[in-house]
């Protein structure tokens, strides 16, 4: 039998209405209700209820993504290095172009669309065909791995249908749902299904996980559409379904309206990037085991492991073995839900966590700050004949930590791009690598790097963190 996984594609929900269901005293025990009339319906209204009004109010805002990307057959100058074919995997070839099909929602009469980020994640050419089968070209306004979110924006002006963003916040389980997108390409359709259940997390599909749950039935090419309340508002971006087989079992998942909507405040802004409050502490799961140990009555909230000297959790007063257990009085149960409570509060004010020490409760007022910028970026494109060709450094600042989930490492440069095709594309370099030394020099800013790459060398000598763990290599030039 093969094993359960994830499968990044949008949600697709397939269920009737029937007239009456919920009338009153249907849950009732037999010998409480009272006798009803059954009659035949004697109106069209009572014979069919339908979503139609939603779907023409809606459906006008959901697109196709068609997204692209060129690319050279040059021959891989580290190709047949037995360590980079271990390590990074076969070294074969490119394709001349990749291509991937997805769903997307305009969010803004001025044409800008949210999508998930794997539909578009190393694409260069962009399309967006509407319904009534305009096709127009598109950028790339944001990307944002962390929330597997990207923003786009429609080139050439004018005006189109937009949907307006829900607060996901006001869903309840059970609550009816409408799902918009173009499954398997076969055009526009509409499902409709229920919230299954809400705030899921451990799911595995980005860093902050905090999702809508819906009995969808998912199929490839959803990714990106938009799950869409009974007020034809957008609640939920559509984004995977777990799966055995890759058809629909009836669990799939949804980005929360709410963290769309942080993600599309930043891309309107400018910048490129989300700016997101820093915490400044590192956060564990409470398990059986540490509960007990904790006396706690129950495994849930977050527990603080370590916290950063200067940060705004050291300044609020957050200490190691601190139980975090609300925000701003909402409870949560582990760090992913303190992660996405976190992550949506906008930059400027300040919120309060309710924490356990030493068994009391006491409330702690956090500042919400973006991480500094020290020290600065200064983003530099290698360009050399090396193994980092076409690869952008940046220094390690505590916002550049951030943004791509680096720990373990203080110093170094970390990887912020790659251009697609070159040499550090071809052999497995990722953004988020932070290179450490290199042939045998200490790499301390992206100057120091862009010259230790600027020499002829017959062996490369590379050690880099990737994921909180380091690796030394060697191989020819």
């Amino acid at each position: 039998m093969m094993s359960a996984r994830m499968h990044r594609w949008g949600l697709v929900l397939g269920l009737f209405l029937l007239p009456g269901a919920f009338a009153p005293g249907l849950l009732a025990p037999a010998a409480a209700q009272a006798p009803r009339e059954v009659r035949p319906p004697v109106s069209r209204a009572e014979v069919a209820l339908s979503f139609a009004p939603i779907v023409r109010s809606a459906a006008p805002a959901v697109v196709n993504i068609y997204a692209s990307q060129k690319q050279s057959r040059a021959r891989n100058p580290f190709e047949g290095d037995p360590f980079f074919e271990r390590f990074f995997g076969g070294l074969a070839q490119p394709e001349r172009a990749r291509q991937s099909v997805g769903s997307g929602v305009i969010l803004g009469r001025d044409g800008i669309v949210v999508t998930n980020h794997h539909v578009i994640e190393g694409m260069t050419e962009i399309k967006v065909a509407l319904p009534d089968r305009r096709e127009f070209e598109a950028e790339i306004k944001l990307r944002d791995p962390k929330t597997d979110l990207a923003v786009l924006q429609i080139k050439g002006g004018g005006t189109f249908p937009a949907l307006e963003l829900g607060d996901s916040e006001a869903l309840e389980v059970g609550d009816f749902v409408l799902a918009i997108g173009n499954p398997f390409g076969v055009g526009q359709t509409v499902t409709q299904g229920i919230v299954s259940a809400l705030a899921r997390t451990q799911v595995g599909i980005s860093d902050y996980q905090f999702f809508i749950q819906t009995d969808a039935a998912i199929n490839p090419g959803n990714s990106g559409g938009a799950l869409v309340d009974m007020q034809g508002r957008v609640i939920g971006i559509n984004t995977a379904i777990y799966s055995k087989s890759g058809g629909s079992h009836g669990i799939g998942f949804a980005i929360p309206a709410n963290m769309v909507r942080s993600v599309l405040d930043s891309a309107r802004s400018g910048g490129g990037v989300v700016r997101r409050p820093w915490l400044g502490a590192s956060l564990q799961v409470i398990t059986s085991e540490l509960a007990e140990t904790l006396s706690l009555p129950r495994p849930a909230g977050a527990l603080v492991s370590g916290v950063t000297t200067g940060s705004p959790a050291d300044q609020a007063g957050l200490k190691r073995l601190d139980v975090i257990q609300a925000v701003d009085g909402v409870e949560i149960d582990d760090p992913d839900a303190f992660g996405f409570r976190f992550a949506t509060k906008p930059l400027g004010g300040t919120m309060r966590l309710t924490v356990l020490r030493g068994g009391r409760k006491q409330d702690l007022t956090l500042r919400l700050v973006p991480a500094p910028e020290m020290p600065a970026r200064n983003a530099t494109v290698i360009k050399s004949n090396s193994p980092f060709q076409g690869a952008t450094v940046v220094n390690i600042s505590p916002a550049v930590k951030e943004e791509f989930s680096i720990s373990g490492v203080d110093s170094g440069v970390a990887i912020s791009e790659i251009e697609p095709g070159s040499s550090a594309d071809q052999v497995g370099f990722r953004k988020g690598d932070v290179i450490l030394t290199l042939n045998g020099q200490r790499i301390e800013d992206t100057g120091a790097m862009d010259r230790a790459t600027r020499g002829r060398s017959y062996l490369w000598r590379v050690t880099f963190n990737r994921g909180g763990q380091t690796f030394s290599t060697a191989f020819g030039g």
